[in-house]
């Protein structure tokens, strides 16, 4: 005979919690500081991981939100960071011999800033000596040298020609830079008027003698180009040396300083030689017009033009660094170059290059969301380029398609010694590991964050001090023990689990958080049992109402479900809604009908192309288990469909298989089903009942809708005997079913929940025969029969009946 199957008692409904244990790890609170609890695979994996200093040792930390991923790994982080020396410093400085090439340049702790602070000093100092210098009595001197010598050579040249002019009655005029002739008679300058009074002959004369010093003069100027050539350039030398005999003792000063640091002196001298230029463009008033030089701003030039452009610096002894990029995007952690408008064209230069997440992690380490930095192909792409190499890769393939044919830059690459920590999700994990083969010779660490933290007391005398520092800190209020008992039941009911905890310890410290709110509505600083309550209440009624419309539907009769009574081929099956945040379980009916046929057992969800695979193979298990079952000595032949009532949507998971496989042997047998019992759970082909998830919301679904229409004492729910283990139910729960008023049964195979559903013994079969009357004879009895009238033997016998009645 089938075992009699009792209802679970009460202590097997939920975890006890040890009161007294609580009341002793709030008196004493845990010894060592806790940034995080639990996690030791996690936090052995990133202790290897940070200790390994070669290339390909990133890490990928694999788990889902809530876990306490990102804070332990910055802590560990930032621990860890202490220890490594301060990166260098890196800045870009002009290329002046091709600017679109800025050249990259290194510096200890601290001295990039002071050689920015010395090179604006030193501009400081050119802009305010110049052009002032041009007018030093000194230079003035010398460059009226110069201009006196140019004069000396123009007039000796004119005194020549004058003198000619003299000696053939002709006047030399010279006037605005302009040389012309003039006839004289008698002394006096003739007028043009005067002139044509001449007679001819004498006319011809003066008009000959003119074109002779006409030709005259130009011999005699013919050197004037070259006599302004070697004025102008004997002028821009002076200007040169004045500007070098100025700025070369500051440069000295500077050369001197940064002796040591070969990239700054090699710095320092082309800006030597640069300087030089530039003064003579931008702070020279005879090369500058007046128009528009109030709004010229030499500063700002000089700056533009010999400043360096720090991308990072530290000071002496800062830790390595830890940056964590929310957003990745390609010039988020690669760097961008920025562009200004100028007459309607786009420029840059190399002031213009802004530093990424990876230049500001340079030397430490950077934390990036997995599934953010593959939603752009360019920045995977580019941050493995990155990794292998060594090497920032800044070829900005988003802005080459933006300027144009405009003025871009590419900088100098900087070298790479960076460790990536990416955080994913398990499914991410295991799809990136398949499609790239790049990834596991990159990412060579995986630090595994468990759902679960084990429930010893170590880790409960933890747990509880790190909510006693989080209320204390950051709430300022504290926590009764029946409140810390509260938690850890929440906690244990996240897990589902009666030995152990949920590693989704943010959720415990937003509960608290929202137990505050309550505690303080009461005017009180201390949160107690009632307040956690309040606070898990309050966020079941923000986020029921689906689950409240879906019960009210039930209850007026829109969704059919009885919860007494019986019937024949209907039976409560037990299903989990997962919507946004919350879950909750809902009854819904399941029909079976079974007739003569051969088209054996019908998923009609299947069918509609609602049923999803796991659901579907579910169904497809009932006909190996009966065939196993009953049709050892005869072909199992029937037709059967099986339903689940007013279901709409998708459904998955085969936790409905035992269900649907007692509405079926209901149907097959005409026994009914006692309506007050839902049952959940799967089933192989030999009938064993197996575990299932969402127990508790399952349960609580169907004790709500029995609590509203009353509960008779009869009532309960049929659950997997493996899922014991996973109950952590309502205390409302455990007092119905302490009273009697509920009831839950645990089971092990097919039979037992037949037993517990048809008040009937199921049967065991003892030499080759189930006991008459019990409900696999009567399953057996009737397949035989339906297997004789579908393959025609019923008729065969009737004829060798009226045979044998006509003989």
């Amino acid at each position: 005979m089938t075992k009699k199957i009792s209802p679970l008692s009460t202590d097997a409904l939920a975890p006890s919690v040890s009161v007294t244990h609580v009341q002793s790890c709030m008196h004493n609170p845990y010894p060592e500081t806790l940034p995080f609890i639990g996690q030791q695979r996690a936090q052995s994996a990133l202790d290897f991981a940070l200790g390994m200093e070669l290339p390909g040792y990133n890490v990928f930390v694999m788990g889902e939100a809530a876990l306490g991923r990102f804070t332990m790994v910055k802590d560990k982080l930032e621990s860890h960071s202490k220890t490594r020396q301060t990166p260098k410093e890196w800045l870009y400085v002009n290329n002046y011999d091709d600017h679109r090439e800025p050249i990259a340049m290194f510096m200890q702790a601290g001295q990039s800033k002071e050689l920015a602070d010395d090179i604006d000093e030193f501009l400081d100092e050119v802009a305010d000596t110049f052009p002032a210098a041009f007018d030093n009595p000194g230079y003035q001197r010398k460059k009226k040298s110069i201009d006196r010598d140019f004069d000396n050579k123009y007039n000796a040249a004119l005194t020549a020609v004058e003198q000619l002019a003299a000696e053939k009655s002709v006047a030399l005029l010279e006037e605005s830079n302009l040389v012309g002739f003039a006839p004289v008679v008698d002394g006096k300058q003739l007028d043009d008027n005067e002139f044509a009074a001449l007679d001819e002959h004498l006319q011809a004369h003066f008009i000959n003698a003119i074109e002779q010093l006409e030709d005259a003069l130009i011999e005699a100027l013919l050197e004037l180009p070259r006599w302004k050539r070697e004025s102008s350039e004997k002028l821009r030398n002076l200007k040169k040396s004045t500007v070098e005999m100025a700025t070369k003792p500051l440069l000295r000063t500077l050369e001197h300083k940064y002796a040591s640091h070969i990239g700054v002196v090699r710095y320092l001298k082309d800006l030597r030689t640069e300087i030089v230029d530039a003064v003579l463009e931008w702070l020279d008033d005879d090369a500058n017009s007046d128009e528009g030089k109030d709004d010229f701003d030499a500063k700002g030039m000089l700056n533009d033009f010999f400043a360096p452009n720090i991308l990072v610096e530290y000071k002496d002894g800062d830790p390595a660094p830890v940056v964590y990029e929310p957003n990745p995007t390609f010039g988020n952690i690669f760097g961008k170059v920025e562009y200004a408008t100028s007459q309607g064209t786009l420029i840059t230069s190399y002031r213009s290059i802004q530093a990424g997440a990876l230049h500001r992690a340079n030397g430490g380490y950077l934390i990036m969301d997995a599934e953010k930095v593959l939603a752009n192909p360019q920045v995977w792409d580019g941050l493995k380029l990155s990794l292998k190499t060594h090497q920032i890769k800044n070829d900005l393939p988003y802005q080459d398609n933006s300027v144009g044919s405009s003025f871009t830059l590419k900088p100098q690459l900087i070298p790479l010694d960076v460790k990536i920590i990416l955080l994913g999700s398990r499914d991410l994990y295991y799809t990136i590991g398949e499609y790239d083969e790049e990834f596991a010779e990159l990412f060579r660490v995986l630090a595994d964050f468990d759902y679960y933290l084990p429930s010893s007391d170590k880790m409960q005398y933890q747990f509880i001090t790190k909510v006693q520092n989080y209320a204390n800190n950051t709430l300022n209020c504290t926590l009764s023990a029946q409140a810390f008992v509260r938690l850890l039941k929440f906690s244990y009911r996240q897990a589902e689990h009666h030995t152990k905890l949920s590693a989704r310890f943010a959720d415990v410290l937003e509960l608290v958080a929202e137990a505050s709110f309550y505690a303080k509505q009461d005017d009180v600083t201390q949160i107690e049992a009632e307040h956690i309550d309040e606070a898990v209440a309050g966020k079941q009624y923000r986020t029921g109402q689906l689950s409240e419309n879906m019960l009210s539907d039930i209850q007026e009769g829109h969704t059919l479900i009885a919860t007494q009574g019986k019937a024949v081929g209907k039976v409560n099956g037990l299903t989990v809604l997962h919507i946004g945040d919350t879950a909750f379980g809902t009854p819904a009916r399941i029909t079976a009908t079974v007739y003569a046929g051969a088209d054996g057992v019908i998923d009609v969800e299947r069918e509609a192309e609602l049923g999803k695979s796991i659901h579907s193979k579910g169904v497809m298990l009932l006909t190996g288990y009966l065939g196993n079952k009953y049709a050892q000595n005869f072909a199992l032949t029937l037709s059967a469909n099986i339903a689940i009532e007013q279901s709409y949507g998708y459904i998955d998971g085969d936790s409905a298989s035992l269900a649907e496989l007692c509405g079926l042997i209901s149907a097959i047998t005409q026994l009914p089903i006692n309506q007050s019992i839902a049952l959940t759970g799967s089933i192989n082909q030999h009938g064993e009942v197996q575990a299932i998830g969402g127990v508790n919301e399952k349960i609580e679904g169907f004790f709500k809708l029995c609590k509203m229409r009353g509960l008779t004492g009869e009532q309960g729910v049929i659950i997997p005997n493996s899922n014991r283990v996973n109950l952590v139910l309502d205390d409302e729960i455990v007092a119905a079913v302490a009273t009697g008023k509920f009831n839950i049964y645990a089971v092990e195979s097919v039979d037992e929940a037949l037993t517990l559903l048809m008040d009937k013994p199921a049967g065991k079969l003892e030499q080759g025969e189930y006991p008459e009357g019990s409900i696999n004879a009567l399953a057996l009895a009737r397949l035989a029969h339906i297997a004789s009238v579908v393959n025609g033997e019923d008729k065969e016998d009737d004829k060798d009946n009226d045979k044998e009645k006509g003989e």
